[in-house]
């Protein structure tokens, strides 16, 4: 669980990237989550398009990638959603305390 400092820390690393993950109307496919599993574990925190449906229905696939991939998500808005996770044998973030 982050603290506040450590999400806006993450935020604030997270605002220069881009899109690294589009996932659009097909929704979250074998493919889709084994790319979000390379991508987590490359750079632990990764920017992501999400083009599906409503708002209920963006939360709910985001949702679902925090729960699969054991990442957490920083922020969500519009079509993006920024996701952490830290890579236990090799971080390359470090966070505040």
């Amino acid at each position: 669980m982050l603290n506040q400092a450590q999400i806006k820390f993450l935020r604030k690393q997270g605002h220069a990237l881009k899109p690294y993950i589009w996932i659009g109307q097909n929704g979250l496919t074998k493919n889709v989550l084994a790319e979000i599993e390379q991508a987590l574990s490359a750079h632990e925190l990764v920017k992501m398009s999400v083009k599906v449906g409503g708002r209920a229905e963006k939360q709910t696939v985001v949702d679902q990638v925090s729960e699969q991939m054991d990442a957490e998500c920083i922020q969500l808005v519009g079509n993006i959603a920024l996701f952490f996770r830290k890579n236990p044998r090799k971080s390359k973030i470090e966070l505040p305390i």
